[in-house]
């Protein structure tokens, strides 16, 4: 394969970016943060102890999502309760934090830390939440409680104990499509090397609101608030590791949302038909490829590769408040333009002639036909941020 110098140049400053990285970042003291390393393929749900360092410490066993067309239930991204990419590689946990009137048991999630914990000493402890469009429900007060001793029952019971970790408004965790980071730090009293991730407080004490049916993804409503958690991680607070929990300008001021689209295709369609049903969908202020949108312009790089005389149009849409704030800020200026870019770029290093790529950025006047009356004005604008496909 032959690569451009502007394409080695990139290269070349990735992996030295990586290896500068690496050498600075603190050691997670969570085995197995992101539930990739499993000892078998997971083959239905609750079954968290196939993740590596991971348990159920109740008798409601969480769940372990991975890529897995064989079982749907269990899939990444899409699964019986909703869609998400990974925070971080390919896998995620799930968990009930939340039904009203206990109709639904909780369940939580566990680990052995890799040494225990030094008194005095303070650690910095993270991880990433999301709603899953199932929840009937959202709710506050999910944590990590940090302990000296495991937990450790089979019945199908709520842990009341305290929190150690919250997120520092203890919000409600109600956006789908998105992730939200739980961040806090933490001195120990020394000792502990048990972590459990879930809500450790009463129901009376648990704030909760009702959800609208998510009609973009089909997946059957369940009577409590259901969270995919990824991500974890304890680390040890030093001059060179700072624990910084403040967000950074990423844009989630204006919006957490990221939407995501199942197309509906079939094995009749052609392949104009199949590039023209993917669309991908983008952050406030970011042109990141998801998981999903990489898979989409997979298929659209085969497809072309089959019909060379094949030339496609590539059309960026930002909304209307990245065009807003755009006019201060620069960074989110030609969101639209910058869309189509990382396509365009994604597209040539998968072999397609940059000649075959037309790129067409919109801005924000026209409305993703997917709007509906009832979506809220967020939703709407996450709806907006997208890449269109159209076959020349």
């Amino acid at each position: 394969m032959k690569y451009s110098i502007k394409t080695v140049s990139k290269i070349v400053v990735a992996c030295f970016v990586g290896i500068t990285s690496f050498a600075q970042d603190a050691e997670n003291l969570v085995p197995n943060g992101s539930f990739e390393a499993t000892d078998k393929d997971p083959k239905k749900l609750g079954s968290i102890e196939n993740a590596n360092g991971w348990h159920s410490p109740t008798g409601v066993r969480a769940d372990l999502f991975v890529p897995s067309k064989k079982v749907p239930d269990i899939d990444v991204p899409l699964n019986i309760y909703g869609k998400e990419d990974a925070k971080d590689g390919s896998n995620y946990a799930g968990i009930i934090a939340y039904s009203y009137g206990d109709k639904m048991a909780r369940s939580y999630l566990s680990a052995k830390l890799s040494v225990p914990m030094k008194k005095g000493t303070k650690y910095c402890v993270q991880f990433n939440v999301s709603m899953s469009e199932a929840s009937k429900y959202a709710c506050n007060q999910i944590g990590m409680n940090i302990s000296k001793k495991a937990f450790g029952t089979e019945e199908k019971t709520s842990i009341i104990e305290k929190a150690h970790v919250l997120h520092e408004t203890n919000k409600i965790f109600n956006a789908a499509y998105n992730w939200e980071q739980v961040c806090g730090i933490y001195e120990a009293e020394g000792g502990e090397k048990y972590i459990t991730i879930g809500n450790f407080a009463t129901n009376e004490d648990t704030k909760n609101e009702r959800n609208k049916k998510v009609s973009d993804i089909k997946v059957a409503q369940i009577i409590a608030a259901y969270y995919y958690i990824d991500n974890v991680s304890i680390t040890l607070i030093d001059e060179a590791n700072p624990c910084n929990c403040a967000p950074e300008d990423d844009g989630s001021e204006y919006s957490k949302t990221i939407y995501q689209k199942v197309p509906k295709t079939n094995d009749k369609m052609t392949p104009t038909q199949l590039i023209e049903a993917q669309s991908l969908y983008f952050a406030f202020g970011k042109n990141k490829l998801s998981q999903v949108g990489e898979d989409a312009l997979d298929l659209i790089a085969e497809k072309m590769k089959a019909d060379p005389s094949m030339k496609l149009q590539i059309k960026g849409y930002s909304d209307a408040m990245e065009d807003e704030v755009g006019k201060e800020k620069s960074a989110y200026a030609g969101m639209d333009a910058n869309r189509v870019n990382a396509v365009v770029m994604y597209l040539v290093e998968k072999g397609i002639a940059e000649s075959r790529l037309i790129a067409s950025p919109q801005g924000s006047a026209e409305q993703s036909a997917d709007i509906v009356e009832s979506d809220e004005d967020d939703i709407k604008q996450a709806k907006n941020r997208r890449i269109e496909f159209k076959v020349r």
